[in-house]
This record gives C-alpha cells, structure tokens and sequence, in this order.
C-alpha cells in the first residue's frame, strides 16, 4: 500500500485517541488497598487486621495520586494515645502501617490532604516551640512535601487557630479552610476561614442549615465545595448519639442537610467522613461493631480473648463503602 501523508496523519490521530484513552482508563481505575475487593453499598470494615483491628482506629486521608495514606490510632479515646500512622503503595503494594515522620511524641490526629497533595495538615497539641513540652489546646498544623519527605510540622496562625480548640481541618481548590471549633454557648461548631486576597477572613459558623444548637463537628467538605459530610450530635431524629448528615451547595447557600439514614447511622457516635479522591469510596468511622452476651453458645477464655483481640471488641473502626450512593442523594 502507498504510504501518504492522509495515511500518515491517520495513524498518528488513532495513536493519540487510544493514548488518551488509556491515561483516561488508567486516572478512572480506583485505588485498590491492601489487596482488598472494593467495598459495595453497605459499610464494611477497612483493612480488616491492618487498619481496623483490636485497637481504636479512625479518620482518613487518601493522597491526590492515591499513593499515600494517613489513618489515626487511638487509645482511650485518644486521653493516652492519638497518634497518626503512614501507609505508601511502592511497587504495586502498600506498605504496613508506621507512625509518621512528624508524629510520635504528641498527640496528633485528623490528617486532611491539600487538593495538590503538597501539603499534609492535621490536628496536634503539641508545644509552639521544640524546646518545650508542656502540650497546649488542639490546633491545626501542616507539613508540607519537599524532596518526597514531610516537612517540620508549621502551626496555623489566627483566625483559623485561636485559644480555643480546632480539630478536622478540610482544605478547598478556592484555599478556603473548613474545620471545628469549640464554642462558648454549646459544644462545637462547623466553621469555615475564607481565602481572600492571599490571606484568611475570621472563622465564620455555618449557617442554621448544617449547624444547630446541637453541635455539629468533623465536616468533610468536598474541593469544589459541592457538598459536605459531617457529625450532627444529639439531633432530633438521631439513630445514635451522633449521626452522619450531608449538605449540598446551591449557588453559594447550603441545603437543609439530610440524615444519611440508618445503613450507616447506628448505636453510639458515628463520625469523621471522607471521600477519596477519585470520589470512589465513602470512609467513616463508627463503634458499631462489638460483641455482647447473650452468645449463641458458651464461650470459653480462649474464645472470649479471641473476641476482644478482634475489631468487634467496641473500640472505634474505619469502615468504607461505594461513594456513589452517598453523594448523589441529592
């Protein structure tokens, strides 16, 4: 066949398209974790024995490129031990929980990503200074990614931090900062510091729609600001103590946020959404899971160990699930 430039130029285009194609299947293919199936539309336990184990396990922060992860270990609630740990996928594989580099001493929790994956922030009570280590209130710090290593963690400087408490930071492509804060005239508050003209506005709350006299805490708040998760505690119609809720962006107003119903609400507090990045999993946290008598058959001090060794034994766990039920019940 006589080779022309028509044929030459149609090669070239078909080449290109199936390029484009296949980087596009590849950005669309979802994050596969420690060798587990991807979860359906009901929670199951994250990471069984990795991640979700005998010990207290909660909140989630999935890297842009889905390559690193960052999960909180607690004990007690956090009142002895809160500590952040660090998984990487190298080769295919992900790597077995460590505590993270800047992590250790103090007590450290909440890790939230920016959308560009440069910086890491999180939630610590550590000392403003190195020298000291007499711990303060709980504020929002961050490092950032230089060289492929975590930088020394940086604090936040007011309005987003003040002499009270903040915790779960969520972090927009606008460069808006939404997080909790503790308040005078009831528990806590869904608060956000707008991004203006290369600086911080003062921490507003959110409207009547997400917060109530109730406390709300622990938003999840998509990086386009198309919707939020987060904890309503106490709230009329509650199945727990505290329930997941979601709110939607019209136009710049919040929607009445909804209930997300009792498949994932349940007895106790469940708390600390998250979406991943490619938007395909839903993570929160929740002690829902754990054994209690009567027992189908007698059981034995091997069989009772056995169970409190196990992810059922009361202590909080992650668990995760389709996304796309989630944020489509609008």
């Amino acid at each position: 066949m006589q080779i022309t430039m028509k044929n030459i130029s149609m090669k070239i285009g078909i080449i290109v398209c199936l390029l484009v194609v296949s980087a596009f299947s590849i950005a669309q293919k979802p994050t596969k974790f420690f060798n587990s199936n991807s979860p359906g539309n009901s929670p199951e336990f994250f990471a069984p024995g990795i991640v979700s184990d005998e010990f207290g396990n909660r909140d989630m922060a999935i890297s842009p490129e889905g390559d690193e992860l960052f999960f909180t270990l607690q004990h007690f609630g956090g009142r002895i031990i809160s500590t952040i740990l660090y998984s990487k996928l190298i080769n295919g594989n992900w790597s077995n929980p460590e505590v993270s580099s800047f992590c250790g001493k103090f007590s450290d929790l909440e890790p939230a990503f920016s959308p560009d994956g440069k910086r890491l922030y999180f939630v610590s009570n550590r000392p403003l200074h190195d020298t000291s280590t007499e711990v303060k209130d709980y504020d929002i710090w961050f490092v950032e990614k230089q060289n492929g290593n975590w930088t020394k963690p940086v604090r936040m400087t007011e309005p987003v931090n003040s002499a009270k408490d903040e915790f779960y930071p969520a972090i927009t492509k606008s460069g808006n900062i939404y997080f909790t804060r503790n308040m005078d005239e009831k528990d806590e508050d869904i608060v956000v510091c707008k991004f203006q003209s290369g600086k911080y506005d003062t921490a507003v709350s959110l409207p009547a729609a997400i917060n109530s006299a109730g406390g709300e805490f622990n938003a999840f708040v998509d990086a386009d600001e198309k919707f939020i998760i987060f904890t309503g505690y106490k709230r009329k119609g509650n199945y727990g103590s505290g329930d997941l809720f979601i709110s939607f962006n019209k136009n710049g107003i919040w929607t009445e946020a909804k209930n997300l119903g009792d498949k994932i609400n349940g007895p106790g507090l469940t708390y600390c959404p998250y979406i991943s990045p490619d938007k395909k999993y839903f993570f929160f946290t929740s002690s829902r899971g754990y054994f209690s008598p009567p027992f189908a058959y007698r059981q034995s001090l091997k069989d009772l160990k056995k169970l409190m060794h196990s992810p059922l034994n009361g202590w909080d766990n992650i668990y995760w699930m389709d996304a796309k039920s989630i944020i489509e019940k609008e």
